[in-house]
């Protein structure tokens, strides 16, 4: 009872957050990921490790359960294990919640459940809503989290972004653009009764083109997805099996059937 509890409070917990999320205006891009996909896991793994592991820790991931994704333990130990030595180890962070309060104001969050919680569509449109802002502390800002704390650290990728603010007189008009813009956006209420169409534009290139740079967060998505739930692969691959499985049942009872029919006919 107690599990069946803490499903419903977690699925009610998302639909209040989907809830919020839509009343705000914000609407999310899509992430084209496939947890299937192993060559994506293990790009995501190393971009994971090489970008976020200094801050974010993974602390109910362990290394050695990458091998699950077609890597050795040597490969493991060689390329992605910089914070510890035992392969058995989990993917903590080196930065202390002490160290982490003091740089940013609050201690960088834990990420193995976090796609579970914001969904891997959030995640994406996340790293895709980053932008200059001089006003805050660390000379970003966010469009799908607004003040964030954290600083865009994947900025000489994808390069720097500008906000860009369209003002309508009423809500109809700027919902009606809102919906025309392609991709990440959000309406919001403005002064004096007006409504503001929030995007996001390019401003100075990184080392990544735009495409290049969607493919790179695809990736890391895509892991972050895999490492909340490391198990479901294996119930889609034993689900794609036993469906296999029933069709090929499924033609010889559909044989049988009709041998038992012609009698009758």
């Amino acid at each position: 009872m107690r599990t069946l509890a803490r499903l419903l409070a977690a699925i009610l917990l998302l639909a209040a957050a989907n809830a919020f999320a839509a009343e705000a205006g914000l609407r999310l891009e899509p992430a084209l990921v496939n947890r299937l996909d192993v060559e994506s896991l293990q790009r995501g793994a190393r971009n994971f490790v090489n970008y976020c592991l200094g801050c974010h820790g993974a602390q109910y991931m362990r290394y050695n359960r990458l091998t699950n994704l077609g890597l050795t333990e040597t490969q493991v130990q060689d390329n992605l294990m910089f914070a510890t030595d035992k392969i058995g180890s989990t993917m903590n962070a080196p930065m202390s919640k002490v160290d982490g309060t003091a740089w940013f104001g609050a201690p960088p969050p834990d990420l193995t459940v976090e796609s579970r919680i914001r969904g891997k569509d959030w995640i994406y449109s996340y790293f895709l809503g980053f932008y200059r802002d001089e006003k805050s502390t660390t000379g970003w800002n966010n469009l799908v989290f607004p003040s964030v704390a954290m600083p865009h650290v994947l900025w000489n990728l994808q390069g720097s972004q500008k906000l860009v603010e369209t003002e309508y007189e009423d809500h109809e008009k700027a919902q009606g653009a809102w919906i025309a813009v392609k991709g990440l956006a959000v309406v919001e209420p403005a002064k004096e009764g007006k409504w503001v169409v929030k995007t996001v534009a390019a401003d100075v290139p990184g080392s990544l083109s735009p495409v290049e740079y969607k493919a790179f967060v695809a990736d890391l998505v895509n892991y972050l997805d895999y490492m909340a739930e490391p198990v479901r692969n294996e119930r889609i691959n034993i689900g794609i099996i036993v469906l296999i499985y029933l069709g090929v049942l499924f033609v010889f009872a559909y044989a049988l059937k009709r041998n038992y029919w012609n009698d009758v006919h």
